[in-house]
């Protein structure tokens, strides 16, 4: 029988809405850079971003019920671990990421649901008339914001990847829709033998010869543009693909998949880096099912288990031979070669 602590449970999750637009309301207004590393009052972060003293108060205790602050005396407040990962200057900050996945973009597509699950069909194409990545064509502010967001998810799993693979049996390294080149500039660092590629769009890899200069690994490093439903480019004998084929469905990923089957050497090794289900479901997997979900609702792709991941790969030509969990983060490493 249900008792108060399921109640409150599920009270929390009906409001769980609130709780990313008080985040959204967090980030828009740069609440966690004006708290810093400090105890600051209410009045002075009113005060520096010029908001009302009172509202600003009731936002920052509704910020320290979230758990992303404390008020350690009346109308004081400090910023939470979790907190300062909303500072825009925090080594691991997840500041885009924040805004991009509470903006309307993301979203509104969220509030059809029940169509996307009655019909299969991508609400977002239903709400904006166009797919996402089309949107953001259209939206370059919001492209760069998408760009951000994807640094910011990839990050932690870039670093640890460097170290966690070895790299040093191979000459060149290409990255599949690698974005600005936040995975590719660690590995490139961590292996000084090593060259790679960033393949993206145009507007995709539009950072990337910043980001790889940033990080000292310019001269082994260069940017094409391209799509990869049409083509991959040859000349590596490792690819890298990361969160890219759970935005697609299945023959669409074959596709990709397929392309790069026609250009990786014999003894090459391709590198697909996602998440992945269990078989049952897990409850301390929520995020990954609500992954699953927006993958539904915005861009008509999923989420998948191993299995599936096997399959895809058949399909396009290769077997995948390792895979397992990237420690520390919420991605797997899966290992495909080509099938002989």
């Amino acid at each position: 029988m249900a008792d108060i602590n399921d109640r409150a449970h599920l009270m929390r999750l009906v409001m769980g809405n609130m709780a990313s637009q008080t985040v959204r309301a967090a980030v828009e207004l740069t609440v966690f850079d004006a708290l810093g590393e400090h105890t600051r009052s209410a009045a002075e972060v009113a005060a520096e971003l010029d908001l009302a003293e009172q509202p600003a108060t009731r936002l920052l205790r509704a910020l320290a019920g979230l758990g992303l602050c404390t008020e350690p005396e009346a109308g004081t407040f400090r910023a939470t671990p979790a907190g300062e990962l909303l500072r825009t200057g925090h080594e691991h900050s997840v500041h885009a990421f924040a805004s991009m996945f509470t903006d309307p973009v993301m979203t509104a597509a969220w509030a059809e649901l029940p169509f996307s699950v009655r019909t299969g069909q991508t609400a977002f194409d239903e709400v904006f008339g166009k797919p996402f990545f089309a949107q953001l064509r259209e939206e370059p502010e919001k492209s760069a914001l998408f760009n951000a967001s994807m640094h910011d998810g990839t990050v932690a799993v870039a670093e640890t990847l460097a170290s966690h693979y070895d790299f040093s049996g191979f000459g060149t390294a290409l990255d599949i829709g690698g974005g600005d080149g936040t995975l590719l500039a660690p590995v490139l660092r961590e292996h000084p033998n090593l060259h790679g590629v960033v393949f993206d769009s145009a507007e995709g890899g539009a950072q990337a010869p910043e980001r790889l200069a940033a990080a000292g690994v310019g001269d082994r490093a260069s940017v094409t543009a391209g799509d990869f439903f049409s083509a991959v480019p040859g000349g590596a004998d490792v690819y890298l693909i990361k969160s890219i084929l759970h935005d697609w469905d299945d023959d669409r990923c074959v596709t990709i998949l397929r392309h790069c089957r026609t250009v990786i050497p014999d003894d090459g090794v391709l590198l697909i880096i996602e998440p992945v289900l269990p078989e049952l479901a897990d409850p301390a997997l929520a995020g990954l099912y609500l992954s699953d979900l927006n993958m539904l609702v915005n861009v008509g792709g999923r989420e998948r288990t191993r299995a599936e991941f096997v399959q895809l790969c058949e399909r396009a030509g290769f077997g995948l031979s390792t895979a397992g969990p990237i420690p520390g983060t919420a991605f797997w490493l899966l290992e495909a070669q080509p099938a002989r």
